[in-house]
């Protein structure tokens, strides 16, 4: 790689990450006035900076309480989650060498979502295992039975994505399953919502613990970017260049079950933003893991704030599942990705 375009990605990162910070607050602030009771962004400043302790400004009750208990919880629950689901695509798309690798992709949303589910509804380690340690537990059961498919490295990169496709399709099999035999109605019509995505349910302490995951995983891959540089080449090279494949790789997967599996206990199964994020933020900073990291982080906080918005706003007096909006953009570029994918005739 030249200078120059060492360079050109440098400054593409510093560029990006302006822009998205000033957008990301944007969005943030849009997020926390927008909503079936409108509050002026005066007074969600206003509260922000009471809650935050740095004023006493006299406002009503119900605004403070809206701003500051609900929405801005929300907000920036929204903002992790979609940072944590764009990084661990970024991770997973280097590993496995597949443009078209992301959680939601590799099924492993799907069994973090099972895991879930049966802590809720069957009460499988109720007191002694929680809902996001089933989601863990889910998550890797997914990771375990793709390797198992895809038949480890003689199989190639669109194997383990034929893998993860089964791998899905089974684990939702399982979560319905659950639902309809184990459920009464009220839960089942939660569960589903949920599992489509939904911010509604999440407070201070969902962000409190997501912000320490995601913050420890991003901090551990970037300690790895130069092996995520190395495994882009392939396991031989990677290994031919001093990185210890094995461990880096367990180490990696462990990271994308961990994060991928806080988000779907919190939040429900969100596709797509692994896929879109990474691409959008590799055109802009190139390939280098070192600057393409910190870039999914940034861009996918703004994608999933965004997308909060427009699943409240799209129909009036409704929500809409966050995994509708996420799907109506990623399934299209999903469609671009395969057509540029297609072999030469």
């Amino acid at each position: 790689m030249t200078k120059e375009m060492t360079g050109r990605g440098a400054l593409g990162l510093v560029l990006l990450t302006g822009v998205s910070a000033i957008c990301l607050v944007a969005a943030i602030a849009a997020a926390t006035a927008i909503g079936d009771y409108r509050i002026g962004l005066p007074t969600v400043f206003l509260a922000v900076t009471n809650g935050l302790g740095l004023t006493g400004a006299e406002l009503s009750p119900i605004e403070q309480s809206v701003v500051w208990d609900l929405r801005l919880s929300r907000a920036l629950v929204a903002a992790l989650a979609g940072a944590g689901l764009s990084l661990c695509g970024a991770i997973l798309q280097a590993l496995l060498r597949n443009p078209l690798a992301e959680p939601f992709v590799l099924g492993v949303s799907a069994g973090a979502s099972t895991g879930a589910v049966a802590v809720i509804i069957l009460g499988i380690g109720a007191g002694s295992l929680s809902l996001s340690l089933g989601a863990f537990a889910g998550a890797f059961a997914a990771f375990g039975l793709v390797a198992l498919l895809s038949n480890g490295a003689t199989s190639g990169p669109n194997h383990t994505i034929l893998a993860g496709v089964a791998a899905s399709q089974l684990f939702n099999a399982l979560t319905s399953y659950i639902v309809t035999t184990s459920g009464n109605a009220q839960q089942a019509r939660d569960v589903m919502f949920w599992l489509l995505g939904s911010f509604g349910g999440v407070r201070w302490p969902d962000f409190h613990l997501l912000l320490a995951v995601v913050l420890i995983g991003l901090a551990i891959c970037m300690v790895m970017a130069r092996a995520l540089d190395a495994f882009t080449f392939g396991d031989e090279d990677a290994a031919a260049l001093g990185v210890p494949v094995g461990r880096c790789r367990l180490v990696l997967f462990a990271v994308t079950a961990m994060v991928t599996a806080t988000i779907v206990s919190m939040v429900g199964a969100i596709g797509f933003v692994g896929l879109v994020v990474p691409h959008a933020a590799r055109y802009v900073v190139g390939p280098m893991h070192m600057r393409l990291l910190p870039a999914c982080v940034m861009v996918g906080a703004v994608f999933m704030v965004a997308a909060d918005i427009v699943s409240r706003m799209i129909v009036s007096q409704q929500t809409i599942p966050i995994g509708v909006v996420t799907a109506l953009v990623g399934v299209p570029f999903f469609a671009i990705i395969l057509y540029r994918a297609r072999p030469a005739a």
